[in-house]
């Protein structure tokens, strides 16, 4: 089973990124899930230019590291959308990413072409803010979900923290952190 971890923040070994470690971690314990990172700050990664090229064929026709990155997600099995919230939304370099996947909205939608629906494959957003804002998530909630819904993937949930802003502070708080272990523990029953 393949775990894909798709790091949206440009901060390495940030909130986000630990929460993401830790719950990653405890699937492979549990489950023996194979988990692969990927860090979208270092792709080369350009914006979708509306040509709708992909409506005819459900591939992209932007030549950058997006081409890899349908490979990754295509073969994994559980995908986790991590980022930290920047003014009530996911990072811009996650928000790229995901405009990008309007080929496989298209290949779903256009085409017809539905992916892997015989398996058992499940999506989440994992995401760290540093206010406390009633509707903080809302925006990134909905983008999970829309991402999802175009590669396929039945999306499961998230896990959300506020008020973490400073690198470490995630961690350091034992409610958080046992509340996102149990949240793996949650996951992990799913596929066993």
């Amino acid at each position: 089973m393949k775990t894909l971890v798709i790091l949206g923040s440009p901060r390495k070994k940030g909130n986000s990124e630990t929460l993401a470690a830790m719950i990653a971690d405890h699937l492979e314990q549990q489950v023996g899930c194979q988990t692969e990172y990927l860090r979208l700050a270092k792709s080369d990664i350009s914006g979708c230019i509306g040509c709708g090229g992909c409506e005819k064929t459900g591939l992209c026709v932007v030549a950058d590291d997006m081409a890899a990155i349908y490979e990754q997600v295509d073969e994994a099995d559980i995908i986790f959308l991590v980022s930290p919230i920047y003014f009530y939304g996911p990072s811009a370099q996650l928000k790229l990413m995901v405009d990008r996947f309007q080929a496989r909205w298209s290949r779903k939608y256009l085409l017809k072409e539905r992916f892997r629906r015989e398996d058992k494959r499940a999506g989440y957003l994992l995401s760290t803010a540093a206010t406390q804002g009633k509707k903080l998530f809302d925006g990134s909630i909905l983008i999970a979900k829309s991402f999802f819904d175009a590669i396929d993937v039945d999306y499961h949930g998230e896990f959300v923290v506020r008020g973490v802003d400073g690198r470490g502070e995630f961690a350091e708080s034992e409610t958080e952190t046992q509340r996102a272990l149990e949240f793996a523990e949650q996951i992990g029953r799913s596929f066993k």
